[in-house]
């Protein structure tokens, strides 16, 4: 024991060196490397040397083959739009061919801003079914049958757009289980485009491969495009299009031969995200107000009105967290933003840290001399000092208002602050609440500040409600080699304003329940949605109104709106049921009491709350507020315990990503789980422990880490600090275990 202390409190530099390599070693060398697949993971355990509590990330050590025992026959992604509301099923089918029941697992991602809608497994003709319940209860049930030692599913984060909606199930000897996934959402128009993205990483080519778009537009098509991250030449051509004047139909569907990374190879080469963008035709100013089964909806996005001059005051972070490549990259994206500015647009830049500076004391017009010499001031950017939010952002404010009172910028002119920092405030105030109080103060609804959060170590949500409290919004920019494109690509959608003070009017007797209809601008290629329930049948004198401020003079615009029969535009067709229109109302209704619900009065957060809960439910959507339970069929070892789908929040997201993980909920999921890919393919594994050692385990090691690295030879693991960190501290504790 003597000897174990001394070599555990060794005091050299060298000999801590050499044991932090050791412990390193010891973590590495325990992964247990096997091949699975992404966007659908079917793998398998032996029943016979299955840990009887649990499954998917459970304290046993899980080893997932390659080998044929399970069959992944059948992979299909339908997705069907209406009037921007997309309805997606994914669909997958796998068959137990070994002697023995095996453990089958399923991993679908599906974009962040979708509801899972519904979630089935068919086994052997019987049908389980999820059912969404309120995040409290389900927590409930979910907590019960871990602390009877079962097992429950998980929503992670994946990406930056993505989540991942993980679920296993053991099935008998030669029998089979079908998934089934369904998620919607409300297409968003943004640089003049919908996009659906599908993302479909599957690591052995299967018998029934098949992607398939039907999108129908009444409003007409402009263009379909359809690309994907692995297609070839070869691909392409599979690729089929058939666009009409209000319908589209895309598919792909290749082969198992098509499928395979070379002639004889066992890999797919279908491995990335498939992306259809389209739009609509534009050609009335009112926009299109259509009618569908007591419900209305409008999207407003005339066409060729011109740009409104804006007055933007850039407010950067260049305390020392911003040291780096941060720094750079900020440089690099301003000089180019400085570059897209308009000669009629006037702009302010300011640094701070501990202080603030100001490049000039006023809004200077955006000439070409101006903004020469002002990419040449931001070219010198350097890091130094701390975080002082406050007293920065209300120079901004004040900028702006001088700007205002001497008449230096136009009248007709959009006032807006973009915020970029990396960091919490740490100079100056400090108080979250306190600075959120002093800004909308200062603002007084007459700017729209604009935050964007670089990196993790920002309070990304005190950013967002101190947006939202300011008619404008917050952005993540994650850190990576494309942040300076992160930047320009958020200034790109704020960067030409058409309209301010945008009403949208309805009859006040004729519609219930609508959704927001006063927007504080309208910017060029995204588009406004207003929806609601409709009251009176006499829809001849459903008058629509829409008025608004643009460069020069006001803009108003007034029509009916059209009450669209399905069935007589499109003969025949299949679309999202009859309900769509009301599903599209209470998915945008939901979206935003849910926004709401972070700002205003707590009388009025707890009201948002409680709305978009009952909806939630009465919808059968999963969000925030509410889970998707699945009770799963019992086994040889009894019944097992439930399925828990949750929806994540940015919030939840960033937190994740500060330790360099995705959180996995519950006690029942202390394993950790690597994936790479390499030249071979992706590899998901295990670490493997003593399951005597697991109460050394602290709380913060309940986590699962996923991430896929590609390169061109051998595998790669990227391991963040905090990762890596937790990681040799796990190590320490079955090191100190096994000594003493």
């Amino acid at each position: 024991m003597p000897n174990k202390r001394l070599f555990c409190s060794a005091s050299t530099h060298e000999s801590w060196r050499v044991m932090l390599l050791l412990l390193l070693l010891v973590c590495v060398c325990t992964w247990d490397i096997a091949q699975t697949e992404k966007a659908l993971v079917v793998s398998r355990t032996d029943a016979r040397t299955e840990d009887n509590r649990g499954t998917m990330g459970t304290r046993s050590i899980k080893k997932r083959s390659t080998d044929s025992a399970v069959e992944v026959y059948s992979v299909m992604v339908h997705c069907t739009v209406t009037s921007r509301f997309a309805h997606t099923v994914m669909t997958s089918k796998a068959l137990n061919k070994a002697s023995t029941s095996q453990e089958i697992f399923f991993e679908v991602e599906l974009p962040k801003t979708a509801f899972i809608t519904n979630f089935s497994m068919e086994i052997e003709g019987q049908v389980y079914v999820g059912e969404v319940k309120e995040k409290e209860k389900a927590k409930k049930q979910y907590e019960k049958a871990v602390s009877s030692g079962q097992t429950a599913g998980l929503v992670k984060a994946s990406g930056r757009k993505m989540e991942k909606f993980s679920v296993s199930v053991n099935i008998a000897s030669n029998s089979s289980v079908t998934f089934i996934l369904t998620h919607e959402e409300l297409l968003k128009r943004n640089l003049g485009h919908y996009e659906i993205l599908t993302r479909v990483k599957h690591q052995q080519p299967v018998q029934e491969f098949q992607i398939v778009a039907d999108i129908f537009e009444p409003q007409g098509i402009a263009f379909v495009e359809a690309t994907a991250s692995f297609l070839t030449n070869d691909l392409l051509s599979l690729v089929e299009k058939t666009v009409t004047d209000n319908k589209a139909h895309i598919s792909f569907s290749p082969s198992m031969e098509q499928q395979r990374k070379c002639l004889g190879c066992e890999g797919s080469i279908i491995d990335g995200d498939f992306i259809i963008k389209y739009d609509v035709k534009r050609e009335k100013s009112l926009g299109q107000v259509q009618i569908v089964n007591g419900y209305f909806v409008h999207f407003f996005a005339p066409p060729d009105l011109p740009r409104i001059p804006k007055n933007v005051v850039f407010v950067i972070d260049r305390s020392g967290s911003m040291a780096g490549r941060k720094i750079e990259q900020t440089r690099d994206a301003l000089a180019a933003i400085l570059k897209d500015l308009h000669e009629e647009d006037h702009f302010a830049l300011i640094l701070f840290d501990d202080k603030i500076i100001t490049w000039k004391n006023s809004l200077t017009k955006a000439s070409k001399e101006n903004l020469s010499q002002a990419i040449k001031y931001i070219r010198k950017l350097r890091d130094n000092g701390s975080t002082n939010i406050n007293d920065a952002v209300l120079r901004a404010v004040n900028m702006l208002m001088a700007g205002r009172r001497n008449k230096d910028v136009p009248e007709r002119s959009a006032d807006m602050i973009i915020l970029l920092t990396d960091g919490m405030p740490n100079s100056g105030e400090s108080n979250l609440k306190k600075i959120q109080q002093n800004v909308r103060s200062a603002i007084a609804g007459k700017m729209s500040l604009f935050s964007l959060g670089f990196g993790n170590d920002v309070d990304y949500s005190f950013l967002d409600v101190m947006s939202k409290q300011n008619k404008g919004l917050a952005r993540r920019i994650f850190e990576g080699s494309d942040a300076s494109l992160q930047l320009q690509g958020f200034y790109e959608e704020v960067s030409s304003p058409l309209l301010l003070d945008v009403n949208l009017q309805y009859p006040e007797n004729a519609v219930l329940f609508l959704t927001q209809n006063h927007y504080s601008q309208l910017f060029n290629g995204s588009e406004i949605v207003v929806t609601g329930r409709v009251t009176d049948n006499n829809l001849d004198n459903f008058l629509v109104e829409v008025l608004a401020k643009g460069p020069e003079e006001d803009f108003s615009v007034q029509g009916k709106a059209s009450v669209m029969n399905f069935d007589t535009i499109y003969p025949g067709q299949d679309y999202v049921n009859g309900d769509f229109s009301e599903r599209l109302w209470a998915y945008l209704t939901i979206q935003q009491l849910l926004e709401n619900s972070d700002i205003g009065t707590p009388q009025e957060k707890e009201n948002a709350t409680a709305k978009a809960l009952d909806m939630a439910l009465r919808y059968s959507f999963v969000t925030p507020l509410t889970s998707m339970v699945v009770t799963k069929p019992e086994t040889e070892d009894g019944p097992e315990g439930p399925l828990i789908a949750d929806k994540l929040t940015e919030d939840q997201r960033q937190k994740a990503e500060r330790r360099g993980v995705s959180v996995a909920r519950g006690s029942s999921s202390r394993a950790f789980k690597a994936s790479g890919s390499s030249s071979g393919g992706q590899f998901d594994g295990s670490l493997a422990y003593d399951d005597d050692a697991l109460d050394l385990i602290p709380d913060y090691m309940d986590v699962l880490y996923s991430d896929s690295v590609n390169q061109a030879s051998g595998i790669h693991l990227r391991l963040p600090l905090p990762f890596t960190l937790n990681l040799l501290f796990f190590c320490m504790h079955l090191l100190f275990y096994k000594f003493y």
